[in-house]
């Protein structure tokens, strides 16, 4: 047989470098020998606490959902809270004489990523969104006179049917996704900043004392935590009851450029992101920003009346709303299906060749955090035979609860969603934002308009429901993994536990909207819990049977031309040296702020220029805490997420409104 041909590889070019590495996360040699096995990750009391913590945070999600159609990522509360049960857990064993197994960072995390993956299912369920609006108060709240909504596409809900269909959606994004695990963490290495944080969270929890730098990154991950906890509990207070109070809204900038959206609104947690982003990320987020909201939109808008209605609202389809969607949507498909396609070619090349990559094996042999990463595989045919069965299954048994959307539909769906998961990871990775909503609306507009008028409202919905499960569930996946990666966890026990926890998540998630459900009037204008965006949902699934000569005039041309921008951009990274490549900004990032705001750059853009500071004074001081600073911002932030859900849920309100206007002459 002949010999393996070894050569040099010529691999993926990384987007972002490790912001972190294993000496920064509070790591040392013997950390790496008391790694238990994968199946001793997964605890009987950690299935137990899992279960507990995943159903309050159901609860809390759908609270949120349900009375503002926002949810804000909650992992480090997760492992914060997992973290305490099990150490009350095992000092009340103590007291009574009972002896438990040693709490290692490994099971931290596999309980963190049960509990995200339950909860996981109540924010992208589609409790507040593509589900509710099948029901007949959406229906009759949109008005039974207006164009294209009738009464034979409702479908009020019921635990039977929102269970089987939460189950045999849920896990695409999974199977479709767990092989490019590799190619995601390590290849490209995307940083995936919450985390990245939440690993460093858990490490400090299971540090041992006496590594100075050790000590020194705890005392600093305390410090930054508990600022930005109480800086998020100050700021609460000036929120009000209206959206525009707080210094969520403060015009640092001005009132001129605060009317675009670009102002800083001393958010800790998008600061901690940019100082865990690379500097192309961060700047071609800003970038994206000042063409987008301070050129492009403006523009649009002024053409109001001519282009477009002018009495839309600004997420209608038919008008801002659409240019949006389409602008954001054709950056990010054209940037992620490329990289899909890169990574596919790459792979083939290999697999042709028979080659051993030696700088592969190298940098494997540098760094035991990617050989622990490696050892324990996911089979690639597990993988794929479990997409395969998951596929069929839901060929068959969608159909039966929608009538309307055939097999074929269904199939259709299937092939889509693992591409827009992707997209959704890949550009989760890149800058932590996660993009569901304009990837249901894609596959909602989509299907609405294949199928037609005779169910298309119904068909749009559920197909909405695939796209927006599998992109959820396979970021969170990858965010998982990259907390594995970085805490030494097994990849195996994160899928086994992916997996125990999505399923959690299907019987769980239901069970705890129905309680609000029957409880009170859900979706009424009027009641505390209106559902905003369901009624927003059904219209876009309504446009969508009208077809795209529904969409506004010339956003078809802009559609096509920003993806040939995002292939033109990728094709000129991957073409020209590398000192000139790397200031190409990236087209996902420069995607973002479309929806989410020219704020959230510039949040971003104050974290990067702390970094770069940093590394310019003292570049070994900034490779010891930027990563662990920013770990801080970002749990201290997150963990208020904790006191401000429970005090929305017993409707205490911030006691004081912060606003701004200009002065008046007098």
């Amino acid at each position: 047989m002949a010999a393996k041909k070894t050569v040099v590889a010529d691999t993926l070019e990384p987007l972002i470098p490790l912001s972190q590495n294993m000496s920064n996360l509070n790591l040392n040699t013997s950390d790496f020998k008391r790694i238990p096995q994968w199946k001793d990750q997964i605890t009987f009391r950690g299935l137990v606490v899992s279960a507990l913590l995943g159903t309050v945070f159901c609860v809390m999600v759908h609270r949120l959902s349900l009375a503002t159609g926002l949810v804000p990522v909650m992992n480090i509360a997760v492992a914060l809270l997992g973290f305490f049960i099990i150490k009350m857990w095992t000092l009340f064993l103590s007291k009574f004489g009972f002896s438990s197994a040693p709490f290692t960072r490994q099971e931290n995390t596999v309980i963190q990523t049960c509990i995200v993956a339950c909860y996981g299912i109540a924010t992208s369920g589609g409790f507040s969104t593509y589900l509710l609006a099948m029901d007949d108060k959406i229906y009759q709240l949109i008005g039974v006179d207006y164009s294209g909504n009738r009464a034979e596409d409702v479908k009020n809900p019921a635990l039977g049917w929102m269970i089987g269909f939460l189950f045999v959606v849920s896990f695409l994004g999974i199977f479709s996704l767990v092989m490019l695990r590799k190619v995601m963490i390590i290849d490209y290495k995307l940083t995936y900043p919450s985390g990245t944080a939440t690993a460093t969270l858990i490490n400090s929890f299971h540090t041992n004392a006496g590594a100075e730098l050790a000590e020194k990154q705890a005392n600093y991950l305390g410090k930054c935590l508990t600022l930005s906890f109480c800086w998020s509990c100050f700021k609460w207070v000036f929120s009000g009851v209206d959206n525009a109070c707080g210094f969520d809204h403060f015009p640092s900038l001005g009132l001129t450029l605060f009317k675009y959206s670009f102002y800083f609104d001393f958010n800790p947690s998008f600061v901690g992101c940019g100082l865990i982003c690379s500097h192309i990320v961060n700047c071609s987020i800003l970038l994206g920003a000042i063409i987008f909201h301070g050129f492009l939109l403006p523009f649009i808008s002024k053409h109001s009346g001519d282009w477009y209605l002018a009495d839309l609202h600004v997420s209608d389809l038919r008008g801002l709303g659409g240019y949006k969607v389409l602008m954001s949507t054709s950056l990010i498909l054209g940037d992620g299906l490329y990289n899909l396609i890169k990574i596919i070619a790459v792979t083939l090349k290999k697999m042709h060749s028979n080659t051993i990559y030696e700088s592969s094996e190298l940098h494997m042999e540098q760094n035991l955090g990617n050989e622990l990463f490696l050892k324990e595989r996911i089979p690639s045919w597990f993988a794929a035979c479990g997409f395969t069965f998951v596929a069929i299954v839901s060929a068959i048994t969608v159909p039966i609860i929608f009538p309307q959307i055939k097999w074929y539909i269904v199939l259709l769906s299937c092939i889509i969603a693992p591409i827009l998961a992707f997209c959704n990871s890949y550009g989760t990775g890149l800058t932590d934002m996660s993009m569901l909503t304009t990837y249901g609306k894609i596959g909602l507009f989509a299907i609405a308009s294949l199928v037609g008028k005779d169910g298309g409202v119904i068909a749009g919905l559920a197909a909405c429901g695939f796209i927006v499960t599998s992109a959820s569930t396979a970021a969170d996946l990858m965010q998982d993994l990259r907390t594995s990666y970085l805490t030494l966890s097994s990849p195996r026990a994160m899928f086994v536990s992916q997996l125990i926890g999505t399923g959690m998540g299907c019987v769980v998630a239901p069970l705890t909207f129905w309680l609000y459900w029957t409880a009170f009037d859900v979706g009424s204008p009027d009641g505390p819990y209106s559902a905003p965006y369901a009624v927003l949902f059904r219209q876009m699934a309504i446009l969508g049977i009208e077809g795209f000569s529904e969409l506004p005039k010339y956003s078809l041309c802009i559609f096509c031309s920003f993806f040939i921008l995002a292939l033109v951009m990728n094709i000129l990274r991957d073409g020209i040296p590398s000192k000139l490549s790397r200031y190409i900004p990236i087209p996902m990032a420069m995607a973002i702020p479309v929806f989410v705001g020219a704020n959230f750059a510039v949040d971003m853009f104050v974290g990067t220029v702390i970094s770069y500071i940093w590394e310019r004074r003292n570049k070994k001081d900034s490779e010891d805490y930027v990563g662990v600073v920013a770990s801080g911002l970002i749990c201290g932030d997150g963990l208020w997420t904790i006191p401000s859900a429970v005090f929305s849920i017993l409707r205490i309100n911030p006691p004081i409104c912060m606003s701004f206007r200009p002065s008046l002459n007098i």
